[in-house]
């Protein structure tokens, strides 16, 4: 009996939740990803590359050690998962074509790196330091570097020599990249300048790794959505302590002459959104780590019982600057999580 194709775009929330990630029935196969990885495809032949990683859908973005190939989260795989991943995370990685060619470019630096075991390369340990490092759980990026190249937020390449390796591969790989002239008195440049040397070596070298093997593939994954999704919040989460007080009696008052003006606590959570996005393009962090900013800051001001102080464009104004502060201060403070 042919299996009955479901629709998930019919749907509720509640009812896609309690379904088992398995049972989603996803394919990369007819959806704009299709393009996307042909797009990626044409850019390592571009560069005279015969390799090509091999993709599958899993629960995240990542290509897994020993194996030459990319796992592309399944939420990009149907809309109306997309439109789930938004509102349980706020925002959904590789959701829009730049980024998700940008991520794809990152992982094919993974996967390149695995194929032809280039970490084991003398130059490459000099330059990006030993691949057998630990990952840490966090990472304390210094954004003046110039040691590093810029692709992935949050300065990426500083969390560990593999991310570094596969950064500058991305930086390097789009055929139209002036990478020579973006980078110029760099030191990030010799890192550059290895690769585009390497790669030029390789040619149309086939991979010493050709496994197709993959790892955690939607189809073996049995946990429901409900349960990735609180898993994930956990992880982006963050557990502030009430370090706001000065800093909101400035933005707001606790004056009885005001005590008819809006709440502190209604004004931000109408203002949420825009500031959440704003921050989050200001600082590069993620949106739901600015919204636990301002979910701190709201639960604050409504337990300090503050009020509208001044004009509301001034209020805005400078909510945003001390949400960006605060978030900014959190990502700098040595605790910037590396995504695994």
């Amino acid at each position: 009996m042919a299996r009955r194709t479901l629709d998930l775009s019919s749907l509720s929330d509640d009812q896609l939740l309690d379904m088992r990630i398995c049972d989603l029935q996803l394919s990369i196969v007819g959806t704009p990803l299709e393009a996307r990885i042909d797009q990626l495809n044409s850019e390592l032949a571009e560069r005279g590359l015969k390799f090509r990683p091999h993709f599958w859908l899993s629960d995240d973005w990542f290509s897994p050690d020993g194996i030459p190939g990319i796992a592309i989260p399944f939420y990009l795989a149907h809309p109306r998962l997309i439109r789930l991943e938004r509102k349980q995370l706020l925002e959904v990685e590789g959701g829009t074509k730049s980024w998700c060619m940008k991520i794809l470019r990152h992982e094919a630096g993974h996967a390149i790196d695995t194929a032809f075991q280039i970490r084991r390369k003398a130059r490459y340990r000099e330059l990006f330091g030993r691949s057998s490092d630990p990952y840490p759980e966090f990472y304390s990026p210094k954004p003046q570097s110039r040691e590093y190249v810029l692709h992935l937020d949050m300065w990426y390449a500083q969390a560990h020599p593999l991310e570094d390796f596969a950064e500058t591969f991305a930086v390097w790989l789009p055929p139209k990249s002036r990478w020579k002239a973006r980078y110029r008195n760099w030191p990030a440049l010799k890192k550059l300048c290895f690769i585009d040397e390497l790669m030029s070596s390789l040619g149309g070298k086939p991979a010493v790794v050709q496994t197709k093997q993959r790892v955690d593939p939607v189809s073996q994954i049995r946990r429901t959505l409900r349960t990735h999704y609180q898993r994930k919040r956990e992880y982006y989460g963050m557990n502030y302590p009430n370090v706001f007080d000065k800093d909101l009696r400035k933005l707001f008052s606790c004056d009885r002459s005001h005590r008819r003006n809006p709440t502190a606590a209604a004004l931000l959570s109408r203002w949420r959104g825009e500031i959440r996005r704003v921050v989050a393009n200001w600082t590069g962090a993620y949106s739901y780590m600015v919204d636990q900013v301002l979910q701190e800051m709201i639960e604050r001001c409504r337990e300090l019982e503050l009020r509208l102080g001044t004009t509301p464009e001034t209020c805005k104004r400078d909510a945003m600057i001390l949400v960006a502060l605060r978030t900014s201060n959190y990502l700098n403070s040595g605790h910037r999580r590396v995504m695994m």
